[in-house]
């Protein structure tokens, strides 16, 4: 599994995005931080709650100049029902996450365990959570990465280190 280390250049990231087109890593440019939050699919309740938290505090990352994406594995018909069925209104979603893309990023994979408690069928494959904070030249500036849905980093934590980070130009740690 890779491992990506703080203040190096991340791998590539271009995925579909249900908004239309494509989202690319090297087409962000704010002023701070790109939030890549990739999550398990459709088929994961956690996941819900975790994307409609992230929705509604999504002027609060643009108030900090952080521009954001929630991307998973999932098709393009799940992606939409995602979109549409957890209500997220007009959060940026990329779809199609390649499983060679995932572990490039040093996700966990996980293969199916057959219906959620949701009812819905888990991918044969399919990336655990992570969470990215990227610098504009494209820098791993923080990451998270779980090998399964629960004790992800909150938002409004991540928006209260955001606040000292930008303040204080916190370098990234981690790099030794």
């Amino acid at each position: 599994m890779n491992r990506l280390i703080p203040r190096k250049t991340t791998p590539n990231l271009e995925v579909p995005s249900v908004q239309g087109g494509f989202w690319r890593l090297s087409d962000q440019h704010p002023q701070n931080f790109t939030l890549i939050v990739v999550y398990r699919g459709l088929h994961c309740p956690i996941c819900k709650g975790y994307l409609k938290e992230l929705a509604a505090l999504q002027s609060e990352f643009a108030a900090r100049d952080v521009s954001i994406i929630a991307l998973s594995t999932d098709t393009e018909e799940r992606a939409r029902q995602v979109q549409e069925q957890w209500q997220l209104g007009d959060l940026p979603l990329g779809y199609g996450l390649s499983i060679d893309s995932a572990r490039a990023w040093g996700l966990y994979i996980s293969s199916s365990r057959g219906k959620t408690s949701l009812g819905i069928e888990e991918p044969a494959l399919f990336a655990e959570p992570g969470v990215f904070l990227v610098r504009p030249d494209g820098s791993l500036y923080a990451s998270a990465v779980n090998t399964m849905p629960f004790a992800r980093p909150h938002f409004k934590d991540m928006l209260g280190a955001l606040d000292f980070i930008i303040k204080n130009d916190y370098p990234a740690r981690g790099e030794a």
